[in-house]
């Protein structure tokens, strides 16, 4: 699913002008985005936890080379779906 299909299906379903809802959704988007550059989470309850986690120094190997690269500590955005959230997939509805 797309942006334009989020903003297409909350048009359907509230009857919000799809201008409007395009301007919430990225609205949204932009403030989980500087949460969690912030080092912050995000908690949407029944839906899950945006987070930033941070993966250590690690060997690589360059395959083609024949060499081990290393691999610097980096940080990476995270998703945690809620138990609601999994409970739900998980009886396919």
């Amino acid at each position: 699913m797309t942006k334009a299909e989020i903003v297409a299906r909350i048009n359907e379903k509230t009857g919000i002008e799809k201008t409007y809802a395009l301007t919430m959704v990225e609205s949204i988007m932009e403030i989980i985005k500087e949460r969690l550059v912030n080092g912050e989470s995000v908690y949407l309850r029944h839906f899950g936890t945006f987070g930033v986690i941070t993966r250590r120094q690690k060997l690589g190997r360059n395959i083609s080379k024949g060499t081990s690269v290393v691999i610097p500590e980096h940080k990476i955005p995270r998703f945690k779906p809620s138990k609601t959230f999994i409970n739900m997939i998980k009886q396919d509805k």
